[in-house]
């Protein structure tokens, strides 16, 4: 089976015209409002230019089919654009270019089926209807609905014509796939950012504007920005765009927000193994503050996707100010992770109060990056989401019509354990919400409520022997998760790991959350969380305590 769109009992083939060994041109036709491009996944990619009224519009890559279709993905037909195809490399080791399978295999369709028959397709984390997707970008909460952007492939399931895709809920649980909002121009692709409500009109957009800010990634990194007057459905791009320019080969993932104490727009950059700081009174003319990274935390990779913000510590009357640094690679496990420092900040200044040589994580799981916040959450909450997955082996998971899923929404805090200030990460509470009946066993979807009173360890088991062992230290304050034997791990020598976190004090209840590919181990009480995929070849079905623990399972509401 072919992915979950499938070309089978369609008609219309296209009609190429073949000019080279690697060079063919395809009029599209704008009858149906989708042409199904065949996917084949371990096949170079096709460089594709879209050509309309003889002018270039659009520049795409596409692995497409020579020998076997994978899957497909949807092409919106627009006005009858033409395609300018040139294959590259070693595309097959017999036949032409006259016999490659993707032209017998396009067609057009109306509609796509786009029913949900992926093995590991999670039911209660947001995916991508199709394609490849990374980090979270320019997240907001407007009007009782939560805007999720992404980075996306919308032509393929590795990382390639980088986007912005978009995801809107209600609940942070159940998402709605929405049009693409940002797509790549002359200035490049279209890599990570943020979206900030000016609601003051300080950029002359109009009130309430929504102004997003991205890294074009053409030769250089440059920074950009859109704006939407209709509630982020679409944007314009700003005409005098690029807004900042740097020499730095790494200078990307603008995360913007409104400084109220110091009474202008602050941004952060995350510029090679350092944030950059900038203020703005108009969103639109930047100045260059300072820079924070040098000494402190973890170094062992680029810095990237930045976010800032003031919260208050839990049990005190003291507002400390926490920025997240995800980092790749440099993890705890390897790869990929999310690090954050807590200090104090007044617009133009970060000042850390961690020792230079400590580095803090908000997750001890491998599947946790690119953890930023929405903007204008309800309440004054600070809810994340992270990518779930790891640069080490994003592109290899067993999926094939979509890749990677975002984690649950978190709530950030702050508190205080022997003199220090830590983040705080507990379940979103829309997940209370999501919580159903009581069940007697695991289901591919459920949530384990852990109760410790010491020791103890819980094994995750289905009938072929596949498990998770998650072992709770009370003496040694650790949590740990082995999916060294957890199903599927041979797709990358770096996926089968055993990871370990702090708890920072006695455990007294962990949430675990199960969602098909995916175990998200969180604390109640925020003081630890640990994140992991995991792919078994049937569902968990099985759990065995053994030390001193209860388990309460829920179902999850569909």
């Amino acid at each position: 089976m072919a992915g979950m769109m499938m070309a089978s009992a369609l008609s219309a083939q296209v009609t190429q015209q073949i000019l080279g060994e690697k060079h063919a041109m395809l009029r599209i036709d704008s009858q149906k409002k989708y042409l199904l491009l065949p996917v084949q996944d371990n096949q170079e990619n096709a460089h594709i230019r879209v050509i309309k009224n003889n002018q270039l519009v659009k520049t795409l890559n596409c692995q497409l089919a020579t020998d076997k279709v994978d899957y497909y993905v949807p092409y919106e037909t627009g006005e009858g654009e033409l395609f300018d195809i040139t294959f590259n490399g070693s595309t097959r080791s017999t036949g032409d270019i006259h016999s490659y399978t993707c032209w017998k295999k396009m067609t057009y369709v109306d509609t796509l089926d786009s029913r949900n028959t992926e093995k590991f397709r999670p039911v209660f984390h947001h995916t991508p209807r199709w394609g490849w997707m990374n980090d979270p970008n320019g997240m907001f909460y407007k009007e009782g609905v939560w805007h999720l952007y992404f980075q996306y492939n919308p032509y393929g399931s590795k990382w390639e014509n980088m986007s912005w895709g978009h995801s809107t809920s209600t609940d942070l649980v159940h998402w709605d796939s929405e049009p693409l909002a940002l797509y790549g121009d002359g200035l490049g692709s279209i890599f990570s950012g943020s979206c900030v409500i000016d609601k003051n009109n300080t950029a002359g957009f109009g009130e309430n504007t929504i102004v997003a800010f991205y890294t074009s990634a053409g030769p250089s990194q440059t920074q950009s920005m859109a704006y939407s007057t209709d509630g982020g459905k679409s944007f314009t791009k700003y005409a005098h765009n690029p807004i900042i320019t740097s020499p730095a080969r790494d200078f990307r993932d603008p995360k913007v927000f409104w400084n109220e104490e110091a009474g202008f727009w602050n941004m952060v950059l995350a510029v090679g193994q350092e944030m950059q700081f900038f203020s703005s009174p108009n969103l639109k003319d930047w100045k260059y503050e300072t820079s924070f990274g040098e000494g402190y935390g973890n170094h062992g990779g680029v810095w990237e996707c930045p976010d800032l913000m003031k919260m208050k510590v839990a049990g005190t009357d003291q507002e400390k100010w926490m920025l997240i640094c995800n980092i790749n690679p440099g993890g705890p496990f390897g790869g990929s992770a999310t690090q954050y420092f807590i200090g104090q900040f007044d617009g133009r200044k970060f000042i850390c109060e961690d020792e230079p040589s400590e580095t803090k994580w908000m997750d001890y799981g491998k599947d946790h990056y690119a953890t930023v916040t929405f903007s204008n959450a309800p309440e004054g909450r600070n809810v994340a989401i992270a990518w779930m997955s790891n640069w080490q082996y994003a592109n290899q998971v067993p999926t094939t019509q979509y890749r990677s899923a975002n984690s649950i929404a978190r709530d950030l805090g702050l508190f205080e354990y022997n003199g220090e200030t830590y983040c705080s990460v507990k379940p979103a509470k829309e997940m209370d919400q999501a919580r159903g009946a009581i069940i007697s066993a695991p289901s591919e979807t459920c949530e384990m409520v852990v109760t410790y009173s010491g020791d103890a360890q819980i094994i995750l088991r289905n009938q072929k022997n596949e498990r998770v062992i998650m072992t709770y230290d009370a003496e040694e304050e650790t949590f740990d998760m082995d999916r060294r034997h957890s199903g599927d791990v041979s797709f990358n020598d770096n996926f089968p790991t055993l990871t370990s976190a702090p708890t920072y004090g006695k455990l007294r209840q962990v949430r675990i959350f199960i969602d098909k590919c995916s175990i998200e181990a969180v604390d109640a009480d925020g003081k630890m969380a640990m994140t992991n995929l995991v792919f078994p070849s049937a569902p968990y079905n099985k759990v065995t305590v053994k030390g001193k623990a209860k388990v309460k399972i829920y179902s999850i509401k569909k």
